[in-house]
């Protein structure tokens, strides 16, 4: 578990925030069920760091007022030019709480379905789940390396593998499909052949 530092603030004007920005500061809130909203402040840096060891699914220890709350990051904001994060919200959790999320699906590898001509058609590129907080995938990573044209993995194929979450989806939607564009394309061809009257 990674831990990040949190300062409890009170300044919200749009200066203040400025200033809170320029000195490598992010505005965020903490909020749970058992707490009130609290605005609180956090270094940008220790952020992106807690991020990138613990994932965008990670249980985080929030230092805040000489205590120590166990949260996630529930929601941020973007800045839509230089994708700096603007504000953070998280989340006050235990272990067993549990939360509704959207965990994003990876995929891994090059199929030999690609190799042959095909592609990759990724139908879901993320999934929405109910699990305890300490269950939560960071992504549910598929790895296609050994995937033939025509093979396709529905979301059905995933529940034995994360069988400590619940995926909100019908077993027979699908995720990914490796297609054969070059019947597709030569269908096209044919098509406009017709069209000319040649």
């Amino acid at each position: 578990m990674t831990t990040l530092v949190a300062h409890e603030r009170n300044d919200s004007t749009r200066a203040d925030l400025k200033r809170l920005r320029s000195n490598g500061e992010i505005p965020a809130v903490v909020y749970g069920s058992d707490i009130k909203t609290v605005s609180i402040s956090i270094n940008n840096s220790d952020l992106l760091k807690a991020l990138r060891k613990g994932g965008r699914n990670g249980i985080i220890s929030l230092e805040l007022n000489g205590k120590s709350k166990d949260v996630l990051l529930r929601d941020y904001q973007n800045d839509k030019i230089t994708r700096d994060i603007l504000h953070a919200d998280f989340l006050q959790v235990n272990k067993n709480t549990e939360i509704d999320t959207r965990v994003s699906v990876v995929l891994k590898g090059t199929s030999k379905g690609e190799k042959a001509g095909g592609i990759v058609n990724q139908v879901l590129h993320e999934l929405d789940i109910t699990a305890k907080a300490d269950d939560i995938p960071d992504t549910f990573e598929i790895d296609i390396t050994k995937f033939e044209i025509g093979d396709t993995v529905s979301v059905g194929d995933l529940r034995k593998e994360y069988s400590n979450c619940t995926i909100h989806h019908e077993d027979e939607e699908t995720i990914v499909l490796i297609d054969y564009v070059k019947t597709e394309v030569k269908e096209e061809e044919e098509s406009e052949v017709e069209a000319s009257g040649v």
